[in-house]
């Protein structure tokens, strides 16, 4: 089976270190939680597995071949995608121009690009939305271009970063459940960061957890619930 993995991932920052000999195993069926307090490397690993931050020690590996020297834009033609906590779209651009762009960026032929957004469009159930203007969206709108533009890549792994950041209760109910079908309908992993343990509950079948750069927990979702340490942690012991 496809997997996208760190082995023994560190990287400092002068000294910080940011993260701390990491092993990770996402395969291409499963959605796999990331979770840990603020400042715990989450991002800094999904930078890591998207090729934005390169590892002080340990590697990046696909299908047991180390792809750790890759550029970002060399690991998304190898079937690397990701989103950002920052959206960041061509305001003055269409939806549909701006989820293109991301195809045609890394050489998809314009047929392919545009069917290609349109499919990712229609799942996220913004295809009412094409041609409205991404600077006139709402907010839960803009979050969910985004991730329509790394599903246009047409990956083999999705790395999302807090995608139901700032969604009200209803949004993120929606969200989950879309994240839910990617593996099935895209062939796709999934990497989820995500703060709302409500989302991360809903639709991951294992987790991982981080802190102070370190591995506290891995495994199934009701194994790390159920870890003393992580209860103590994040869920409370009441």
């Amino acid at each position: 089976m496809t997997s996208l993995q760190t082995s023994k991932v560190s990287v400092h920052f002068d000294g910080l270190r940011a993260l701390e000999s990491v092993d990770l195993v996402l395969t291409e069926d499963n959605i796999l939680g990331l979770v840990g307090p603020n400042g715990a490397g989450k991002t800094t690993l999904v930078n890591v597995m998207s090729g934005f931050q390169k590892p002080s020690e340990g590697e990046l590996i696909l299908n047991g071949r180390s792809i750790t020297a890759m550029s970002p834009d060399q690991l998304a033609r190898q079937g690397v995608a990701r989103t950002f906590q920052s959206v960041r779209l061509f305001r003055r651009l269409s939806v549909l121009d701006n989820v293109v762009v991301s195809g045609l960026a890394h050489q998809r032929r314009m047929a392919q690009a545009l069917d290609a957004a349109r499919a990712a469009l229609a799942f996220l159930g913004l295809e009412s939305l094409s041609h409205r203007r991404a600077g006139a969206l709402a907010y839960a709108d803009e979050r969910r271009v985004g991730m329509a533009r790394a599903l246009a890549l047409r990956p083999r792994f999705l790395l999302l970063d807090e995608p139901a950041a700032g969604m009200d209760d209803p949004e993120c109910d929606i969200l989950a459940r879309l994240i839910a079908r990617i593996p099935r309908e895209f062939n796709c992993g999934v990497l989820l960061i995500e703060h709302n343990i409500t989302v991360v509950t809903a639709v991951c079948r294992e987790l991982h957890v981080l802190n102070n750069g370190r591995t506290l927990a891995s495994g199934s979702i009701d194994a790390v619930r159920n870890n003393p340490e992580v209860v103590a942690a994040y869920f409370g012991t009441a």
